[in-house]
């Protein structure tokens, strides 16, 4: 059983209770119908990105669906939460790429991105060889990576929401779906 495509999504909800706001950030990001199963992080060779539109109307409600998923919720009144999915995809079609799950407090969307891509192609480069600084700013591995020729592609889902200001909860989630 081998994904040939995944695609990414997100969400956000917002409940009184905490598994509601779950339920509804999950409902944002067009999953709720869904039975989730959570996998680690690999991207198969050759598994194509589509559209989230694509990959949510070639799933049926009540389906097992594999994922990686990113979550968070806050009940504290404007307390930033983010969740992010960052995605690495090798240059060579007949290799795996990465995922990788973040989630975190105090990140906006883009800071908790480009982490997301940063931990994906990491791993990435570790399993292709790739020596890199892990010190280095993520700007400049992305360089090392990308001229490489090894990694052709990075990129990442990312939600953030600040906690609602009445202490509901905010759920955000963050998502890679796969799709056989």
């Amino acid at each position: 059983m081998v994904p040939t495509k995944f695609f990414l999504t997100k969400g956000v909800g917002i409940h009184k209770e905490k598994l509601t706001s779950f339920e509804l950030a999950l409902r944002d990001a067009g999953l709720a119908p869904f039975n989730l199963v959570y996998v680690s992080s690999i991207v198969p060779p050759g598994c194509k990105r589509i559209s989230k539109e694509e990959g949510v109307v070639s799933l049926n409600p009540g389906e097992i669906v594999f994922c990686v998923m990113a979550r968070n919720a806050t009940n504290e009144p404007n307390r930033l939460a983010a969740a992010s999915i960052g995605c690495a995809i090798p240059a060579e079609n007949n290799q795996y790429g990465y995922l990788s799950e973040h989630h975190s407090f105090g990140e906006t969307d883009e800071k908790a991105g480009e982490y997301a891509e940063d931990l994906a192609a990491s791993m990435l480069a570790t399993t292709l060889g790739i020596e890199f600084n892990p010190d280095a700013a993520w700007d400049e591995r992305e360089q090392i990576y990308k001229m490489g020729g090894k990694i052709t592609r990075t990129f990442n889902a990312t939600q953030s929401s600040q906690g609602n200001k009445n202490g509901l909860w905010t759920s955000v989630v963050a998502a890679a779906v796969f799709v056989f």
